[in-house]
């Protein structure tokens, strides 16, 4: 039988291996075996009560960091498939990568981050890293997940090469204190892109944000469908919809709307990224992981088109009053508990206090970030309950 991936595909008979070996799984490649990893985490299991926008209380419709990586996950293994790349890594980098998303969506990890600035900040995709790397403890021989090489690049570099060929970052800031730690352990290649299944889980990532923010800012009432029609390409698409369809009634048009902008967008990402693999003609994985520019990639007239849905939602939904009033809220709940915590680390549940160094420190801000960091929308808010209201004692 011949192998369906192409030549340039992830090829988990080929992967770099693990930190921590372990005997081959006789059932399972090296990136299914990742993939059932992840899904298994109790970091997965509380993407459940993770916004994307909307805290978790304002209703049951509205899309969490659950359902928005089970989405990019279906995305981006349609477009592993047809480009013959290898799904499973795909899909596995698609579920990954929001696992370290703070409570309360970006309103949160800015929060957080400000917090942190001056024990080395806090980046979500570090924290991911550090997630699957130490932070998860379920397994005796090792702490975090132990993944391949590939799955640990995939969520590093999914947006691409961190540093300049000679190590200095590429962004003004200094790497995030987690990335710098691994990297001491292993070596995952900052200067340079990520595999092919990476880059396909970054582009489904912008796509099925976008579109679904789209569908839950007209859920919400934020802005209405007549709000939309002079979007690029959204408004065409719209309008096609109630030419095809006319009197389907608001949502059915808002679900065929997004539903085609979907499409419109995956249908893009393949022809471009054909188009760009015809060009290059990469012999193998490392070909791309060396090319100049991401292989995978959204052509420049859907690329500005992105841009222009980006700006609407920024200023439509994200910036909307009830949004901000919310993310004001989240924001003083994440200072307050990192506050706290860190002057009174005894205040930590359990094993985390008996773990603290002690108030004020280095390491005990790390401890409080990460424990902040993993809280649900829920949880964050039952504990600002328990910790600053009197009248709750337990």
């Amino acid at each position: 039988m011949t192998d369906a991936r192409a030549p340039y595909a992830s090829d988990p008979r080929r992967s770099r291996g693990r930190r921590t070996p372990e005997p081959d799984s006789p059932t399972r490649s090296a990136f299914q075996r990742d993939r059932d990893r992840i899904i298994h985490s109790g970091a997965f299991r509380r993407l459940q009560y993770k916004t994307q926008v909307f805290v978790y209380q304002e209703g049951d419709h509205y899309r969490t960091r659950l359902t928005h990586s089970l989405e990019v996950a279906q995305i981006a293994r349609s477009i592993c498939r047809v480009l013959r790349l290898d799904e499973d890594l795909g899909e596995a980098l698609a579920l990954a990568h929001d696992l370290g998303h703070t409570c309360f969506g970006h309103a949160g990890e800015d929060a957080l981050d400000a917090c942190m600035a001056p024990f080395g900040g806090f980046d979500h995709n570090a924290q991911t890293l550090r997630i699957l790397t130490k932070l998860e403890k379920r397994f005796a021989d090792f702490d975090g997940l132990n993944l391949s090489w590939e799955a640990l690049e995939g969520v590093v570099k999914h947006n691409g090469p961190l540093v300049h060929a000679d190590g200095r970052p590429l962004k003004d800031r200094a790497l995030p204190v987690a990335i710098t730690e691994y990297m001491a352990e292993q070596d995952l290649e900052l200067a340079t892109h990520a595999g092919p299944e990476a880059q396909v889980a970054a582009l489904a990532d912008d796509i099925a944000y976008n579109n679904h923010d789209l569908d839950d800012g007209l859920r919400a009432g934020l802005f209405r469908l007549d709000d939309i029609r002079d979007l690029p390409l959204v408004g065409e698409l719209l309008r096609g919809v109630e030419a095809k369809y006319p009197g389907i009634g608001r949502e059915r048009t808002a679900h065929e709307t997004v539903r085609a902008l979907i499409g419109r967008m995956i249908d893009d990402v393949l022809t471009e990224t054909r188009a760009r693999l015809a060009a290059l003609n990469p012999a193998s994985v490392e070909a791309i992981r060396h090319h100049h520019r991401p292989v995978v990639a959204f052509s420049e007239k859907m690329a500005e088109q992105d841009r222009a849905l980006k700006a609407f939602l920024w200023s439509r939904m994200y910036r909307h009053d009830r949004v901000n009033r919310m993310t004001s809220k989240a924001r003083r709940c994440v200072r307050d508990l990192f506050g706290l915590l860190l002057a009174e680390p005894q205040c930590l549940p359990g094993d985390w206090a008996r773990r603290a160094e002690g108030p004020g420190t280095p390491r005990t801000a790390r401890l409080v970030a990460d424990f902040i960091a993993g809280m649900t929308d829920r949880f964050a808010i039952e504990e600002h309950a328990r910790l600053f209201d009197i009248s709750v004692m337990t």
